[in-house]
């Protein structure tokens, strides 16, 4: 493909020269890893863990009074690092920062669980991730420059994701509800090409899916890789049935974390090169393989700021190792489940609907609410349950819902606030961001 072989050898290498970054050299770094062994996968997870952890004990303000011995295991280096928890990161991020004077970008996360967190990454730690992750596109079939249509919540682009947009082939779309219009711009564009990959939130593409099937479009793409949020069900169902494609789940967090990804398995696989992954009960104690435990992770290939044992709100099974299919793609370890990643979906009156990150992409910049949950019984409006920060005023209320009216467009839709000590959890254990009483 001349898009692909133009973007390989000219394009990203002046890139990496002008933002000095190391996109190329990453990219190559992680395709190796696709065709190690199971003992190869371990023996180098084991060795960049230990690197990891002896560079932070050295150089992170947080570890310097761990006192880590030549004669310690892995395992006992890793349980003398305290769990890491999202409060930790808004508190006083500056004590987990190796080098405070070399400039870094700061990275928000959604707040998908209703609590938002933000990391800093040098420019070797970010393009390392941006290059880890078209790697696993990769390995779900697509490759760099094919088309793509991505959904996701930064409606003004900058000029730096401008510019990739367009090199890379890629029709952005904001994820936040979605127009007559603009269904009917994405649909003529993959009507006009069949090579189209999709990669963005499933409840967003979802939406899409309906108006296709809806409308008896007769549409189809290469595949969608979804990401950022839960793959149910019923969206999978729909996607599959509208756009004739197959269909593919990565799991991973803003703040850096390339979990895992489904390609030829119903399991998925962890991506163990960039993340150890721990799951532990409510005591902090491992659980065993096959039962519920608390995701904590670690990633492995950032210095700038390095997130050990990182308590990242999900639950997830590991498929014990006496039940791993015989025949499979891949030599990466297997998660039997993620349990808890669920998103509801807001219907408005005119039947527009709102995803988690129409949400999330307004409230991550309001610091002054800690937490948030929506509510919906029925058409006519949302009741916002909240918890105050220390610094939060009656007037930020306002704020948000004008921001929701912006994209709502329609002032008979009530948007109520009621103020809360506390977010109940959903059944799994984490907390459910939207909860909706309507269906589909």
């Amino acid at each position: 493909m001349l898009r692909n072989l133009i973007l390989m050898r000219f394009i990203l290498p002046f890139g990496d020269i002008v933002f000095k970054g190391n996109f190329i050299k990453s990219l190559r770094f992680w395709r190796k890893f696709k065709d190690f062994s199971q003992k190869d996968l371990e023996d180098y997870q084991k060795k960049a863990l230990k690197k990891k952890l002896q560079f932070a004990n050295e150089n992170i303000i947080k570890y310097k009074d761990i006192l880590l011995s030549d004669n310690d295991t892995i395992e006992e280096m890793l349980l003398k690092f305290p769990i890491l928890t999202k409060t930790d990161l808004k508190v006083n991020p500056n004590i987990l920062i190796s080098n405070s004077k070399e400039k870094s970008t700061k990275i928000s996360s959604s707040g998908s669980t209703g609590e938002s967190t933000t990391v800093f990454m040098n420019i070797k730690d970010l393009t390392s991730l941006q290059a880890l992750q078209f790697h696993l596109w990769e390995l779900c079939g697509y490759k760099i420059g094919m088309p793509v249509l991505q959904t996701g919540i930064s409606p003004k682009r900058s000029l730096l994701k401008k510019l990739k947009d367009i090199f890379f082939g890629t029709m952005y779309i904001s994820a936040f509800s979605l127009t007559e219009k603009q269904l009917q711009t994405i649909c003529k564009k993959l009507n006009k090409n069949k090579l189209y990959t999709i990669i963005g939130y499933p409840s967003s593409v979802n939406i899409i899916a309906s108006y296709i099937l809806e409308n008896d479009l007769d549409l189809s793409i290469a595949r969608f890789i979804g990401i950022g949020d839960a793959m149910l069900s019923k969206y999978k169902l729909n996607i599959k049935k509208a756009l004739k494609c197959e269909i593919y789940e990565m799991y991973g967090t803003s703040e850096g974390f390339q979990i895992g990804f489904q390609y030829d398995l119903k399991y998925m696989y962890q991506y163990s090169p960039q993340v150890y992954l721990e799951l532990l009960d409510d005591n902090d104690n491992e659980v065993k393989d096959g039962e519920i435990g608390n995701v904590v992770v670690t990633r492995l290939d950032n210095y700038n700021m390095p997130l050990i044992r990182y308590k990242i709100g999900d639950l997830a099974i590991k498929l014990p190792k006496e039940h791993y299919p015989k025949k499979r793609k891949y030599n990466f370890p297997l998660l039997e489940k993620v349990v808890g990643r669920n998103t509801d979906i807001v219907i408005l009156p005119d039947n527009r609907k709102m995803v988690v990150h129409s949400f999330t992409g307004i409230f991550e910049y309001i610091v002054e609410i800690k937490q948030f949950k929506i509510i919906q019984k029925d058409k006519s409006g949302i009741l916002i349950e909240y918890i105050p920060a220390d610094n939060f005023e009656n007037n930020i209320l306002a704020n948000i819902k004008r921001k929701l009216q912006k994209h709502i467009a329609n002032e008979e839709f009530y948007i109520e606030f009621i103020e809360v000590t506390s977010i109940k959890s959903a059944v799994s254990g984490k907390t459910q961001l939207i909860k909706s009483y309507l269906t589909l």
